[in-house]
């Protein structure tokens, strides 16, 4: 039992890890999830400016990804529609209406220049096999842009979950230049479906944003939705106003969806609604105003991460700095080779090297005479001639030494050796650099990347106060109906937040919500009393018993359920007067009996003390009653 115990635990933690690391969580270097990494990364091996059919590049991401087409053809939509690494073609779907994108076969992508631009260098990718061996794949892009933030991201893991709110491009390339630049900078999310942000309490990543649709009055009857809700589509916003229009909370007096490449839902208003009147109930009933939780949790160094947006840009900026040091070193590194082989082939040429070797019989010896004739010239050279080189002057055509231009072949290391000096000077002061780099990225595609997202403060929205309605309830006691679109003899003001205490004559009552109009006489039960269910209201009851002495008791309704009946009264008892009044009288007649000197009471019932529904009465008199009198106040 230990054994299989310590075999489903071990199995387990393998699983979680994998999930987390290779499945929903990004990593905080690229930004990416494997699926994602992997589709960008057979693109760029099919690249050749061409767009490429979404089905072959699917087939081919699936050398890299064990988990078939279907997610991979789903990231590679969702990536495409994020409009920053994927160029399109055909139908991708529509992330405003949510209507799927066609099959696979339909559709065409490529790279973008931005994508390839910063996401690939092999010089600074590591590689590791596939997960069957036959192929290499990127550990992680080299990307000089942080990709986490300007994509968003989310996922659930094992134990944990990512929301990552989408930032604008320029803003981010911005703020990395504050940063190096040591200046204050604000960063705040940016949404591709637009919308009016308020991000008071966004906290830099660890909180929460307000988000609504930009809606235009077109006119005082009618509404036109232009942007939407991050999250949401035209089709949910749609059904979150029906049913709101459903439960009374607004009142509309049609609906139409006229939306293309642009969002465009008309909503017309009915006979005594206005559109300034109804706005704020659409932003608190419907999916006009959402409120959006935002949740770092990325992939650094193999370990699960949970940064604020300010510390990601810290890290990308620092990383971005070392991609842009390699590079350079990489590129001095070929300059120096190119000034050493062209400053090794004039030596070769010019000093008529090549002749020494013209009477040598073995090859090994020919070696020997080059390497013997070049050691005068080793200062002139960056390093000592190896094998190679020499290898490299023996293969040198008769032909092109011959023809050789010296005067060119100065020049050429001259231009060679300017470019090398800027690189130097470059890697010197990294900073600057990179500031540069990040503004020419900035001025290229600025007018590609704009906000789409306005920030504005946003108010905290009194539900009740605009729900609120002041509602004329009636009753028939003839029809036995209740209800709004009632009209009986008995009627009251209420709200539509109160509720309807109905309690009939035997005895019985029940507390239900304000109805258009509803029956309430059910199996001949008649109505004592309709009102509101305040829990405050103070009722007095008179009733017999199957004697003829009477009763009274006085009680609050203050605990229920609606729809559920109870009892004020037992079954026995027969209620002859029930009031709300605040000061109720009786007059009681009594039954005559001889020497009997009076033949009535009054009795004010404020004197019986006020207890629960379900206590017993007080006897009014001893003497039998014949009849009970209600007094006027």
């Amino acid at each position: 039992m230990d054994d299989v115990k310590h075999l489903m635990q071990s199995q387990y933690l393998k699983y979680a890890s994998y999930v987390i690391l290779d499945r929903a969580i990004p990593n905080v270097v690229d930004g990416l999830k494997p699926v994602q990494r992997r589709i960008l990364y057979t693109l760029w091996t099919m690249h050749n400016e061409r767009l490429h059919k979404v089905a072959n590049v699917v087939g081919q991401t699936m050398a890299y990804h064990p988990h078939g087409d279907a997610p991979i053809y789903e990231a590679l939509v969702n990536l495409a529609n994020k409009e920053y690494l994927l160029d399109r073609q055909g139908n991708f779907g529509n992330i405003f209406t949510g209507d799927p994108s066609a099959a696979a076969r339909y559709i065409e992508t490529r790279l973008s220049p931005l994508a390839i631009e910063t996401l690939f260098n092999p010089d600074l990718t590591e590689m590791l096999p596939s997960y069957d061996g036959r192929h290499k794949e990127p550990v992680v892009l080299p990307a000089k842009i942080p990709l986490i933030l300007m994509l968003g991201a989310s996922g659930i893991a094992v134990g944990m979950s990512t929301y990552i709110l989408p930032h604008n491009f320029c803003e981010l390339l911005e703020a990395e230049i504050a940063i190096l630049e040591g200046s204050e900078y604000t960063l705040l999310p940016d949404f591709p479906t637009g919308g009016i942000m308020d991000a008071s309490q966004y906290e830099g990543g660890k909180g929460k944003i307000k988000l609504r649709s930009h809606i235009e009055i077109k006119d005082p009857k009618t509404l036109v939705i232009r942007e939407i809700c991050y999250g949401t589509t035209t089709e949910s916003l749609i059904r979150s106003i029906d049913e709101a229009a459903k439960k009374g909370k607004i009142k509309i007096e049609s609906i139409d969806d006229y939306t293309a490449e642009r969002v465009e839902i008309e909503i017309k208003l009915p006979r005594g609604q206005y559109a300034n009147d109804i706005l704020d109930a659409l932003y608190a009933y419907t999916e006009c105003q959402v409120t959006l939780n935002s949740q770092i949790v990325v992939i650094k160094d193999n370990l699960p991460w949970e940064p604020t947006v300010d510390e990601i840009l810290h890290f990308h900026v620092t990383k971005l700095q070392n991609y842009l040091r390699e590079e350079l070193e990489i590129e001095k590194g070929r300059l120096s080779e190119k000034i050493f082989q062209k400053t090794l082939e004039q030596i070769f040429i010019e000093n008529r090297l090549y002749k020494k070797i013209e009477t040598v019989k073995r090859y090994e010896e020919i070696h020997e005479v080059i390497e013997t004739s070049l050691t005068p010239f080793h200062e002139q050279l960056s390093r000592i001639p190896t094998y190679d080189d020499r290898e490299h002057l023996l293969n040198i055509p008769i032909r092109r030494i011959s023809r050789f231009d010296m005067e060119k072949n100065k020049n050429d290391i001259l231009a060679l050796d300017s470019d090398l000096q800027k690189i130097e000077k470059e890697l010197k002061n990294i900073k600057k650099f990179t500031v540069k780099y990040l503004s020419t990225l900035l001025e290229k595609y600025r007018k590609a990347f704009t906000r789409k997202t306005r920030i504005e403060a946003i108010e905290q929205i009194d539900m009740r106060a605009i729900a609120t309605k002041s509602l004329k309830v009636g009753f028939d006691p003839e029809s036995g109906f209740v209800g709004t679109k009632v009209a009986g003899s008995l009627s009251f003001e209420c709200t539509n937040f109160d509720k309807l205490l109905v309690m009939f004559k035997d005895g019985s009552y029940t507390v239900i919500n304000i109805p258009e109009k509803q029956y309430v006489q059910k199996g001949g039960q008649k109505v004592a009393y309709v009102g509101i269910a305040d829990k405050k209201t103070v009722f007095s009851a008179v009733y017999r018993t199957d004697t003829s002495h009477a009763y009274a008791k006085r009680f609050i309704v203050d605990k229920f359920i609606l729809d559920k009946s109870y009892r004020f009264l037992d079954e026995s008892m027969h209620l002859e007067f029930l009031s709300s009044a605040a000061h109720p009288k009786i007059e009681l007649k009594f039954i005559p009996k001889i020497k009997q000197k009076t033949g009535s009471m009054i009795c004010d019932l404020t004197e019986v003390l006020v207890k629960g529904v379900s206590a017993k009465g007080v006897r009014l008199s001893p003497r039998e009653v014949k009849k009970i009198l209600m007094l006027k106040e």
